[in-house]
């Protein structure tokens, strides 16, 4: 018996099996529902999200990133709803001087932070160090590195619509908020500067020169700024309420990431050279060694939970994170995640 296939019925067969295919991409992307306490790490080479539950340290899923290459740092805005990650296309594991690569696919995600799903992608033509959410959540402020002269974009997140534009140095590395939120710090690496800037009126108040190559101005609850100066070893302290550069750290070490914990009252700096975490004391007004913490090789990002009780710190070259009990100085666990983990937001 011969089936004569009519024109309606191949037309029905293909109209199906494009449902069938695209039934089953919403299946490869499904909707997750991270409804607990979480850690998410960014994971530079493997190009995703892991997911670790903060109860019991494990890893509970992976957040895909849409073909995206090279994700770096990750925020999370103050209602803990929504994820930004800095999608860079250049691999930022070996150091931040002198950063340029593809101009392919550059853009900030924002991802749903309890379903993993993308909420909204802003296409770049420069390359964004990260992306951070106003302390009220209603703006997101995006660098733009540029060997001549960097930008930062503001733009609103209601309606994503572009805001501000702010002129700033050189090879802008990342950008970052003042504990209380009033001001922005912009580290302009190839010219060893920072620049700070009102958050209100989107106006640069002071240039502050710095070490070599730096790369983040870290926040803390003593009302300081600390820079990691990457090719110079070293962390500046700025104090915003001086308006003053008040100390300089020479470390003997990349730096990665610098944190200040307010219950032990320990600077925190990632030895990136020697995969660990040395820690410091103000003695005499001065910063000085108190012990380290050996954790993976090309240890990176520090943070602390909201207790300041525990520090996560992702080891790029181990592709790992540690967990450190703060008060014993030890690593009470290493959770395997994936390839080059760098970028840490905490959800809790």
């Amino acid at each position: 018996m011969k089936i004569k296939l009519t024109s309606i019925t191949i037309c029905l067969i293909f109209v199906i099996s494009i449902a069938l295919i695209s039934c089953k991409k919403h299946d490869d992307h499904k909707m997750l529902n991270i409804d607990y306490p979480a850690v998410y790490v960014v994971n530079g080479s493997s190009n995703d999200i892991s997911v670790i539950r903060i109860s019991d340290n494990t890893v509970t899923e992976t957040i895909e990133l849409n073909g995206a290459k090279f994700p770096h740092h990750i925020y999370i805005n103050p209602t803990k709803t929504q994820l930004a990650v800095a999608i860079t296309s250049t691999d930022l594991s070996g150091g931040h001087a002198g950063h340029g690569g593809s101009d392919d696919g550059l853009s900030i995600q924002v991802i749903n932070a309890i379903t993993g799903m993308l909420t909204k992608k802003i296409k770049l033509s420069k390359m964004p160090h990260n992306g951070i959410f106003n302390n009220t959540g209603t703006e997101l402020w995006v660098g733009q590195a540029d060997t001549v002269q960097s930008q930062i974009m503001v733009f609103k997140t209601s309606d994503w619509s572009l805001k501000n534009t702010i002129t700033v140095g050189k090879g802008l590395s990342e950008i970052t908020f003042s504990n209380d939120g009033s001001k922005v710090f912009a580290c302009n690496t190839t010219d060893a500067t920072v620049s700070m800037i009102d958050a209100s009126t989107k106006i640069i108040t002071n240039t502050f020169t710095v070490g070599e190559a730096p790369v983040g101005a870290w926040s803390a609850n003593n009302g300081k700024m600390y820079v990691d100066n990457e090719l110079g070893q070293s962390i500046s302290e700025i104090n915003p309420l001086l308006n003053a550069v008040t100390a300089t750290i020479n470390l003997g070490f990349k730096p990665g990431f610098v944190a200040y914990n307010s219950i032990s009252s320990e600077l925190w700096v990632s030895d990136a050279t020697n995969g660990k975490v040395v820690y410091y004391t103000l003695i005499a007004d001065t910063w000085t060694i108190s012990g380290n913490i050996v954790t993976g090789a090309d240890a990176h990002a520090i943070v602390f939970n909201n207790e300041g009780t525990v520090a996560y710190v992702s080891n790029q070259g181990a592709g790992t994170l540690s967990v450190i009990d703060v008060a014993s100085h030890t690593v009470i666990k290493t959770i395997s995640v994936g390839s080059n983990p760098n970028g840490i937001a905490i959800k809790e």
